[in-house]
């Protein structure tokens, strides 16, 4: 896989080498100096849908030998009405396939709890289909995996760690039956957090306090009399009051602990796999509420996440080696995008050969951030054959590998196809209209091209003030009725934002649309061509999620004192795409 991944110059190019949003306007044309003449002919005489079932789903075995299934026109064989693949295609589809993680053969579940099948409604509140689909199966996975540790290496696991527990609906699920463990929960937002908690006493895990107060002095101090009042919590339970300031109430602190909830909650930012300081903040508290310094600190932990975003499942695969407690991890990633970058771009590199030179990614090709991709030594240090060392993978390329091309249908290909389209033919009205620099023109060292400075003209001065790249981003869904319609509704947008608007007054005023109509009718061609280089792009990048992965997987194998690791399929891929759970356990 490495060495398809150093070697293959098509694949470097269709994996973080081009650009949907280049498609229109670079030159030479991206989509002829990117595909061999012979995949571009057979291209033009099939259908969309039929390329992308080649590509996913496709047995391309029946072309290796002569079928006598196989329809016969003049001597030349011909699939779904229309000449056969080249050779060099269906090599390049069977190594992609070759290289790519299973992704659908999911582990039945063993041995089943009784009631563990489904979630219980109060539980479940706040949850989707797939949202349930997922904790039930990661649930499932922990506790399935915390019993073996038990049985083989004498290790019962206490607690759960749950990195970035959003509003908590995995850790939720852990702490009600069948289940029952003990959750500690961390997670940055506050937000999510408070809404965490409202959500667990619905679940019956807490229990919602009572505040009664003298009605009077409440209206007195709604009022603005100058009275501090005192307050009663009563228990559910337990009817009899203990009396605090009503401004003590309001403080809260990181860390909150219900006495008859099995969740702990810190609100951390998680910059490390070290847990030490994380830890040392849970309260322990005693059957009087009282915190104990004589109640240890958790020990035997299994780290788990559902979907963890860029570096967090770095951190969380590191608590296994950097604290003596963390005895387990159980991780589910996703976000590639969200990942930093460890090594910086190869010098020479001819990979970006077909893509203009941008800031952004100038910016993230070299943070150098040691926690970022690749973790394991194996991909930091591998030797190409064509000169340089390492594995490194664009932010074009990671944000690729999030696409999930065996759940398109024809219907969402339409859409997000015509998406594309409008938005890359935008950006060639941006060139042409002077809003963009020209990407063909070299580019200085942080990634702009500099005019001549003894050029004074109001375009250059736009430019000047323009620097950073244009993000548009999602607009509402009226606005891709027609190109027309995308175009005016892109053109307010870009008008409201500090960055572009000056430049969008200036250069796109007199815009009229049959201006805008005449770019939809020139390049109305290039959509279905547009549409197979995202195809490719997305077909291949299931290599750049699977070598990721097993960079995970490779990392835990090289760690002194981590028994075990594996990754393994838990969700159906129809239903969560991001389906593969790293594990690592200590001896």
């Amino acid at each position: 896989m490495l060495r398809f991944i150093t070697s293959s110059e098509l694949f470097q190019h269709l994996c973080g080498g081009v650009h949907i949003l280049e498609f229109l306007t670079q030159e030479p044309d991206l989509y002829d100096a990117l595909l061999p003449v012979d995949w571009r002919q057979f291209f033009e005489r099939h259908d969309i849908m039929d390329i992308l079932d080649l590509l996913l789903r496709g047995d391309t075995s029946c072309f290796e030998e002569p079928d006598p299934h196989v329809e016969k026109a003049n001597d030349e064989s011909v699939w779904r009405k229309g000449p056969t693949p080249p050779a060099t295609l269906l090599e390049y589809v069977k190594t992609i396939r070759q290289h790519s993680l299973d992704r659908t053969k999911v582990q039945p579940d063993p041995s089943p709890l009784s009631g563990s099948d489904v979630l219980a409604r109060h539980v479940a509140i706040g949850m989707n289909a797939k949202k349930t689909h997922e904790v039930l199966k990661l649930a499932r996975h922990v506790t399935d995996l915390s019993s073996e540790l038990s049985s083989r290496f004498s290790c019962q696991i206490n607690h759960f760690v749950d990195f970035g527990s959003g509003r908590n609906y995995l850790g939720r699920a852990l702490a009600s039956p069948p289940y029952s463990k003990s959750v500690i929960a961390l997670e940055s937002k506050q937000l999510n957090i408070s809404g965490a908690k409202g959500m667990d006493i619905t679940a019956k895990l807490a229990k919602k306090e009572v505040k009664m107060r003298n009605k009077k002095q409440h209206r007195n101090e709604l009022y603005g009399k100058h009275y501090v009042g005192k307050v009663a919590i009563v228990s559910s339970d337990n009817q009899s009051n203990i009396s605090h300031d009503e401004t003590a109430l309001s403080t809260s602190g990181t860390c909150s602990t219900d006495q008859e909830n099995n969740i702990q909650y810190i609100e951390t930012m998680i910059q490390d796999g070290n847990l030490s300081s994380t830890l040392s903040q849970i309260n322990q508290l005693s059957s009087t509420s009282e915190p104990n310094p004589s109640i240890p600190l958790p020990h035997n932990l299994m780290v788990i996440s559902l979907h963890s975003c860029g570096n967090l499942l770095h951190h969380g695969l590191r608590s296994l080696t950097l604290n003596p407690s963390v005895r387990a991890v159980a991780l589910v990633g996703c976000c590639y995008n969200l990942v930093t970058e460890r090594l910086p771009p190869i010098p020479g590199s001819s990979s970006g050969k077909l893509r203009a030179s941008n800031a952004r990614l100038t910016e993230t090709s070299s943070t150098c951030d040691p926690h970022g991709f690749p973790m394991s030594e194996r991909y930091l240090k591998y030797k190409h054959a064509g000169g340089g060392e390492g594995i490194r993978f664009n932010i074009t390329a990671r944000m690729m590998a999030v696409q999930a091309p065996r759940n398109w249908t024809q219907a969402n290909c339409n859409s997000f196809f015509t998406r594309h389209f409008y938005r890359a033919l935008f950006q060639r009205i941006l060139l042409d209209k002077g809003v963009i620099d020209n990407p063909n023109e070299p580019a200085g060292p942080d990634g702009f091209n500099h005019e001549d400075p003894n050029t004074e003209s109001v375009e250059t001065e736009d430019k000047k003030k323009n620097k950073e790249p244009i993000i548009l981003g999602s607009l509402r869904k009226p606005a891709y009725a027609s190109f027309l319609t995308y175009v005016r509704a892109a053109i307010t947008k870009l008008s409201a934002s500090a960055s572009h608007s000056a430049a969008v007054a200036h250069h796109l005023a007199n815009l009229s649309d049959e201006e805008i109509n005449s770019y939809e009718k020139k390049y109305a061609h290039k959509k279905k061509q547009l549409s197979i280089v995202w195809s490719l792009m997305a077909f291949s990048a299931q290599v750049v999620e699977s070598a990721i992965v097993v960079d995970r997987w490779q990392w835990l194998r090289e760690q002194e004192g981590v028994k075990e690791a594996w990754v393994e399929t838990l969700f159906d891929y129809g239903i969560s795409p991001r389906n593969l759970v790293v594990v690592g356990v200590k001896g």
